[in-house]
């Protein structure tokens, strides 16, 4: 079992960087190795429940997908924002879980917080493990900042939750 974590702080209100990550039209647009993201059950009105299938690029032109269950959102500032997924293996042991909060330190002043965890159990992707979730962590961390930079170049998206 492997853990992934990181945090740091964006300089934009909780509100929009929650509008923004729900925004799954945009994910493109920050993260560079997302193709698209399609709802295929939206959850509660707060997303609870939402399965979402990630279409990602993979090298030598290849496409990836995963699918991700969300679960156990916290919708609004009163505890920070935040969910968790698991994305869904079609291999059983191989499901993987992350979270994501978002915490208001003040004025356009957020904590963005993720963690995952992950263990591959099928050779040969297990003996690549560190090196394929290496990759793919920072790939996760370079969106997350390109997210911010987003709403930074951006500030006529979602002014009303600044």
């Amino acid at each position: 079992m492997r853990e992934h974590r990181y945090d740091f702080e964006m300089p934009h209100a909780a509100g929009r960087i929650w509008a923004l990550f729900q925004d799954y039209d945009r994910w493109p647009d920050y993260a560079p190795m997302v193709k698209r993201v399609d709802v295929l059950w939206p959850g509660d009105d707060h997303h609870n429940g939402r399965l979402r299938r990630v279409i990602y690029k993979m090298p030598m032109g290849r496409e990836g997908s995963a699918l991700e269950l969300v679960h156990d959102v916290e919708p609004g500032p009163e505890g920070g924002y935040g969910y968790t997924y698991t994305m869904i293996s079609s291999d059983a042991g191989n499901d993987q879980t992350g979270k994501i909060h978002l915490e208001p330190l003040g004025p356009n002043r957020t904590r963005f917080a993720f963690e995952e965890r992950y263990h591959l159990t099928k050779a040969p992707y297990k003996w690549f493990e560190g090196r394929i979730y290496g990759f793919i962590n920072k790939k996760n961390e370079e969106s997350m900042r390109a997210a911010s930079q987003w709403l930074t170049d951006h500030p006529e998206y979602r002014p009303d939750l600044a």
